[in-house]
């Protein structure tokens, strides 16, 4: 009985998944893609935050002081026409109730404007971080897609393997029965058979963990079993027009990532160099208070009190702090300087490897095309020999594994080939273009 996996979806009622099926059921499930689509929404917030310090500010305070034992001020003697002595003086009631409201409004602050740009190219960052958090997923499910896939195939050669010894064992079985063939040969078909069952089996279980790991990058529950489209049709494409290093990196997210984050490190040297400027706030404040010897005593009425005002704040000397905070940020600029060429020296070694495995792939798969029939016509042949008694048993065994060895090198080049494809799209900046 051949394992599930190598059943027809319409038997098993299972639904076959393309590869663009895949992502797009990951884009829309996984963990990672979801977290990067929350901080774009922190990124949202966070700019009504830097707005809100530029609103009208608003806020009430009330309280209530008891004394149990009041103040002493000392008064010259002479108001009290004792001069040369201090007269002690005890002030105020046993109660202190206030309520105000105040109102402040923001009038001119450098950094408030610094801050409004740096809010919103915080929300640009966490953007470009959702991009790279689906192109790695994107990577990731069309790896773990094509290597569940080549297991797949190399499954159904190797039962087609298995099928033909299994016809071969039951004709020797009858030439056995009837003294036409000595036992070793019976049993040699055996061995062969067994050791293929073995592989077979082998293969189930790495099937089943293969598609384990794409329902996990999927986020996709694991007792949901899943079919894989075979269309030979996907991400086959010939290797497109080289490009340079520069027009790659231009294409990637890493690179917008890069630049946001210089773009966010000059405005905060702007910030610290907006601590130079003076601030100007304007304020007004209303309320009420009392005191009284009894805190419910209505004899003493609450008295109105009302302010206006401006206050302007003037930095004038901090010891050099904003001087260094600002070489910081120089410094911390030209670190994001040698990651971009960084990121322009590394593209154009992945872009000359995965072009070269690329054209490399074409040209074994060819061969190993040419291979499979050159090893399909020998066993074809060997076989003919063998049914009219010209061949030896062992020759047709040796055709067989040559077979079965060239049909599993085929299918390791196509799935390099694959990989090779995933590598010079995620070299070009392109991964996207699997999801459209």
């Amino acid at each position: 009985m051949r394992p599930a996996f190598a059943q027809e979806p319409a038997a098993t009622g299972l639904k076959e998944l393309t590869l663009e099926e895949c992502i797009e059921y990951a884009l829309g499930n996984n963990q990672d893609v979801r977290k990067a689509a929350y901080d774009e929404q922190i990124g949202t917030q966070q700019i009504r935050e830097a707005r809100s310090q530029g609103l009208p500010q608003l806020n009430a305070t009330g309280g209530v002081d008891y004394y149990p034992a009041l103040p002493t001020q000392i008064l010259p003697g002479a108001l009290a026409g004792q001069p040369g002595q201090d007269i002690p003086v005890r002030f105020g009631k046993d109660y202190n109730a206030s309520g105000n409201v105040r109102l402040t409004q923001l009038l001119f602050n450098q950094s408030y404007f610094v801050g409004l740009k740096a809010a919103k190219t915080t929300q640009d960052l966490y953007r470009i971080r959702t991009e790279m958090a689906q192109e790695d997923l994107i990577y990731n499910i069309g790896t773990a897609y094509y290597q569940t896939l080549q297991t797949k195939q190399q499954f159904e050669n190797l039962q087609a393997n298995l099928d033909r010894l299994a016809e071969l064992e039951r004709i020797m079985q009858l030439q056995y029965k009837n003294d036409l063939v000595p036992k070793v040969e019976l049993n040699r078909v055996k061995v062969n058979t067994t050791n293929l069952q073995n592989q077979l089996q082998t293969l189930t279980t790495t099937f089943e963990q293969q598609k384990n790991v794409l329902k996990f990058f999927m986020n996709m529950p694991l007792d949901q079993d899943i079919a894989l489209s075979d269309a030979s049709d996907e991400l086959d494409m010939t290797v497109t027009e080289a490009i340079t290093a520069e027009q790659a990196v231009a294409q990637k997210a890493q690179y917008e990532l890069l630049n946001t984050q210089k773009q966010l490190q000059s405005y905060s040297i702007k910030n610290i160099q907006a601590g130079y400027y003076p601030t100007l706030s304007a304020y007004g404040q209303y309320g009420y208070n009392t005191q009284r010897d009894e805190l419910f005593s209505s004899s003493v009425p609450w008295f109105k009190t009302s302010v206006v005002g401006l206050q302007i704040n003037i930095p004038i000397f901090d010891g050099f702090k904003k001087d260094a905070q600002v070489k910081q940020g120089q410094l911390e600029m030209k670190k994001i300087d040698e990651d971009l060429s960084k990121l322009e020296t590394n593209t154009a070694v992945e872009l000359t490897n995965a072009y070269a495995q690329l054209q490399n792939s074409q040209t074994s798969i060819s061969v190993q095309e040419k291979n499979v029939d050159l090893a399909q016509e020998v066993y074809n042949t060997t076989n003919d020999r063998y049914k009219e008694g010209i061949s030896p048993l062992t020759d047709l065994l040796d055709a067989e594994v040559s077979l079965r060895e060239a049909k599993t090198n085929l299918n390791n080049e196509k799935l390099k080939y694959k990989i090779a494809q995933l590598n010079y799209l995620k070299a070009r900046g392109e991964l996207e273009t699997l999801n459209k």
